[in-house]
């Protein structure tokens, strides 16, 4: 018989494996399974590409003996539904396995509880919760985005050890030093899209690609409300990656030509609404946003409460004559989950709002 603890190392590979689908599978959750068979790992796999075989499936094709009897160890449970891909509980009962081990059940109302019910009515024991606060963290964008139609929403900062963004609006300056820019860019690498606002695609005229690691570009989002960004942007002719632009639903239509697609986003106060602008980006199947957008539109999304991360970046020196201030305020609301020192630089995320599954 299995110990509790070589439960949590059969779920913590899992766990592991369903890590090498993020940036490919999305907006569906990253998955991992593992058959173990007499105490060895018979076989592994995981959702690798949105479309593609779910982890169960490409775990009892991977397998190296045949799986009957064997125990399922999968982060997520696994589906009842037919999608893109049949259900998976159809695959594991067809193929003989005797028992299941689940990180945390699908929080999908079209699923959740339903593929646990119809393993256990097949005669398949299923045992619950093994290493589910990991699964609930690995999988947040997606609890998050099919449960409220809102994607996970990441705000990115980097200041000055007096806690300027800049020197003002109007003018681009590199504060942090080459490790934090490495670390920023595999962050850019783990979201859907990254999104700024109208004045920092003019002043820095960025790529928002990712550059330092290996990684898939995440979509570019820019809120140009008036549509009035000029088309020689490196966003508009790269073709690196697909271009968003969030406009006015009271001038424009949905556009798309060749180099973006224009959504149109309600306004409030003259201003392109961040709830509605998240809705909208949530209905293209964008599951996770990075905000790294100047101060205004920082402070937009921070008073339309809908920041669940942040990740502020400071340098060791102050910023002189600097009159753009980080609008970001680590009050009681947020827990520092993390501190790091990144060279010469200080990295802390802090999350607000952490919720356990059952108040999803």
């Amino acid at each position: 018989m299995l110990t509790a603890n070589v439960h949590d190392l059969f779920m913590s590979r899992a766990i592991e494996l369903a890590k090498q689908g993020r940036g490919h599978v999305s907006p569906n959750p990253m998955v991992g399974c593992v058959l173990v068979h007499d105490g060895d790992i018979i076989g592994e796999g995981y959702h690798e590409e949105f479309g593609g075989p779910h982890a169960e499936i490409m775990a009892i094709r991977n397998a190296r003996k045949d799986p009957v009897d064997s125990i399922a160890y999968i982060n997520l449970e696994p589906c009842c539904i037919t999608g893109k891909t049949p259900p998976c509980t159809t695959a594991l009962i067809e193929n003989g396995i005797s028992e299941v081990y689940v990180g945390m059940l699908d929080p999908n109302p079209v699923i959740n509880g339903k593929g646990v019910e119809a393993l256990e009515k097949a005669g398949i024991a299923v045992r619950m919760g093994i290493l589910e606060e990991e699964a609930i963290k690995l999988n947040q964008a997606f609890n998050k985005w099919i449960t409220k139609g809102m994607p996970w929403v990441i705000a990115k900062v980097a200041q000055s050890a007096d806690g300027y963004m800049g020197i003002n609006s109007d003018s681009s300056i590199w504060l942090t030093g080459d490790v934090s820019r490495t670390h920023a860019h595999t962050l850019r690498s783990e979201v859907d899209a990254v999104l700024i606002g109208r004045q920092t695609a003019l002043i820095d005229d960025p790529n928002l690609t990712v550059r330092e690691v290996r990684g898939e570009n995440p979509k570019r989002v820019i809120m140009d409300t008036n549509r009035k960004l000029p088309l020689t942007l490196n966003l508009f002719n790269d073709k690196k990656a697909d271009t968003i632009v969030l406009c006015s639903d009271r001038r424009f239509t949905l556009t798309s030509t060749h180099f973006c697609k224009y959504l149109p986003v309600k306004e409030e106060k003259n201003k392109l609404s961040p709830i509605h602008a998240l809705k909208t980006l949530a209905m293209e199947g964008i599951s996770s946003v990075l905000i790294e957008g100047g101060q205004e539109i920082l402070k937009s999304f921070i008073a339309a409460d809908v920041i669940d991360q942040i990740f502020i970046y400071t340098a060791p020196e102050k910023l002189d004559n600097a009159g753009l201030k980080n609008p970001i305020q680590l009050s009681e609301e947020w827990l520092v989950i993390e501190q790091e020192n990144l060279g010469e630089d200080t990295l802390i995320i802090a999350e607000k709002g952490v919720e356990c599954l059952q108040e999803l």
